[in-house]
């Protein structure tokens, strides 16, 4: 069996990495892997290729644009050229992006089978660039493998039920592969104490690139600041932002740092109180060490979540209510499945190939 992968994005080459050690196992599996050049930051990805050993993609197609039309013709027209050229039997599809979009039509286009792995996700509202990539491609592969069951839930309900899978989340593989190797360094350089500190990130467009709603979300984390310490590895559009609108003495009380990689992360979030954020991986992650948060959007591709009464949705306007008053929750094991996603997407592809 030959597979492309096709990846873009940094939590793309995560997830990739942990697929490629199951497919190193087998000596009948060729892959071929493309990085399309959408993004890649080698601060935040070093450590996965570090610890997990995934080799340099095979091709890099430097594909950069800042419109999402444009970005998808021109990978579109690449992939096709390399597809063309490698002849795979299966083409293997990661989460969201431009990059899984191109892969899924370039390959349909040419009656290669396709395989989406976080099939099923689905978020409001209905026209970001995020939800027509996942809709669209789960519309078009010819197997889908889903992290939950809801995402099953979801494809069941838009007509979708032939090849799909509940495999569970290969980002939770990930997790545990690289748990024994989480750096605590950071609770004593930043004397921080057990269950007595708030962990928060916060980079999406909608929440920091408004001036009303960013100002308003930093009053409220500069309230919470006053009864429990707030650590806040800040993005660079953040931080950005912050300067730009003349907002610094709202933060001048929390605890900000330079971003932080996986590993230091995940260290402080083992031993935080609880998590407040706007990132879609940071809440499954926070998830994966037993700590509640506190999320920052209209609405969430992770809704498990929300639905089981572990985390929260909140507006700008009442993160510190939400924060301050959401108990011990209700936390459900493997929502997310057993830790070996990897392996099952492996043995599926395996067995109809």
């Amino acid at each position: 069996m030959k597979i492309l992968s096709v990846i873009g994005a940094r939590p793309q080459f995560v997830k990739e990495a942990v697929i490629q050690n199951e497919i190193n196992k087998f000596d009948d599996i060729e892959e071929i892997v493309v990085h399309t050049g959408q993004h890649y930051d080698s601060n935040m990805s070093g450590v996965f290729f570090d610890v997990l050993n995934m080799r340099k993609p095979e091709y890099n197609l430097g594909i950069k644009a800042s419109k999402h039309g444009e970005m998808t013709g021109k990978m579109l027209i690449e992939l096709e050229k390399v597809m063309l050229k490698e002849k795979p039997d299966i083409v293997l599809l990661y989460g969201d992006t431009n990059s899984t979009l191109a892969g899924a039509i370039s390959a349909s286009k040419l009656k290669i089978k396709t395989a989406h792995v976080e099939a099923g996700l689905r978020q409001k509202p209905k026209d970001m660039p995020e939800e027509i990539n996942r809709i669209l491609t789960d519309r078009i592969s010819s197997y889908l493998f889903s992290p939950s069951s809801l995402g099953i839930e979801n494809l069941r309900n838009e007509g979708i039920t032939d090849n799909v899978y509940f495999v569970g989340d290969v980002m939770y593989d990930v997790f545990l592969k690289m748990k024994p190797k989480f750096d605590y360094s950071l609770m004593d350089e930043l004397n921080l104490k057990e269950n007595d500190y708030i962990m928060m990130t916060l980079h999406r467009d909608f929440n920091v690139d408004i001036p009303e709603k960013l100002e308003k979300i930093l009053e409220e984390v500069n309230k919470i600041s006053k009864e429990i310490k707030v650590v806040f590895p800040i993005h660079p559009r953040t931080k950005k932002r912050i300067q730009e609108f003349g907002f610094e003495d709202l933060v001048s009380d929390i605890m900000i740092t330079e971003p932080i990689d996986y590993l230091k992360l995940m260290g402080l979030t083992q031993h935080c109180y609880k998590v407040v954020t706007d990132s879609g991986g940071y809440q499954k992650e926070a998830y994966f060490s037993g700590k509640q948060a506190c999320i920052v959007m209209p609405d969430t591709g992770w809704r498990e979540l929300i639905d089981c009464g572990f985390n929260v949705l909140t507006d700008e306007d009442k993160i510190y209510d939400n924060v301050m008053n959401m108990g011990k929750g209700n936390y459900v094991e493997n929502i997310y499945g057993d830790g070996n996603a990897s392996q099952k997407i492996i043995s599926i592809l395996r067995e109809k190939f």
